[in-house]
């Protein structure tokens, strides 16, 4: 299959692009690096031609009250040039539990594009992820001060990116499932517990401060960011780590 890779040169992207690559497909990554912008729509037309799959990975440069701007506009352009291109099956990657934080824009932006896939004219896949194992250094840095990291006690079901790409992948060349793939860690952790974790793992002798105002998931209300039901990665935070 031919799959076009949108924010193929990230995180997630390059590894999906690895992914596809060695099971034999034609995985064509694009960026802003490679000439496409999704925004002012730039490259878009040619980066989809002939494609049978789209997979998007692009991601809002911010977490505010500017990122659903950016869905928008993203998705606005991509569905347009997918639909032109002929594209069978249109993937996006979202998050565990986003509908269910209100309170977070980010979150909610990212819902929008969920509801804008869903509304389009092509068949689409939605894969809802767990908080990556990558990004628990930059949780920690939000709120750390000192000799302290001020951390929630909201539970987390840390996945590791590679199992999110593989997840990304298996979806990408499968039948589109008109609907969502939950995608989740193997163990379910506090986020002040995963702090501790980490810092003991590194050397680290700050102190987690358990919080419940810290940071971003500070606002987040019970077990939503988790799903015991999900399709369960193999890796664990300790051997990631």
């Amino acid at each position: 299959m031919k799959i076009a890779v949108i924010g193929g040169t990230g995180l997630i992207g390059s590894q999906v692009v690895r992914d596809l690559s060695a099971a034999g497909h034609e995985a064509v990554p694009h960026s802003k690096s490679t000439g496409v912008d999704i925004i002012s729509g730039q490259g878009l037309d040619e980066a989809v031609a002939g494609a049978d799959v789209v997979v998007n990975l692009t991601n809002s440069p911010t977490f505010d009250d500017a990122s659903p701007a950016f869905f928008r506009t993203s998705m606005d352009n991509l569905l347009a040039a997918a639909r032109k291109g002929g594209v069978g099956h249109f993937v996006i990657l979202s998050i565990v539990g986003a509908d269910q934080v209100p309170e977070l824009d980010y979150y909610q932006a990212k819902v929008l594009q969920e509801k804008l896939l869903a509304a389009g004219p092509i068949p689409y896949s939605i894969v809802r992820a767990t908080q990556f194992m990558e990004f628990m250094d930059a949780v920690m840095s939000w709120t750390a001060d000192g000799d302290t990291v001020r951390l929630p006690a909201t539970p987390i079901q840390p996945i590791a990116s590679r199992d999110v790409a593989a997840a990304v992948a298996e979806v990408a060349v499968g039948a589109p499932l008109n609907g969502i793939r939950n995608i989740a860690g193997p163990e379910i952790f506090t986020l002040d517990e995963l702090g501790r974790i980490t810092l003991s793992h590194k050397g680290d002798n700050r102190t987690v401060v358990t919080d419940p105002t810290a940071g971003m998931f500070g606002v987040v209300k019970g077990d939503v960011l988790t799903d015991k039901d999900a399709h369960l990665a193999s890796t664990r935070y300790t051997d990631w780590l």
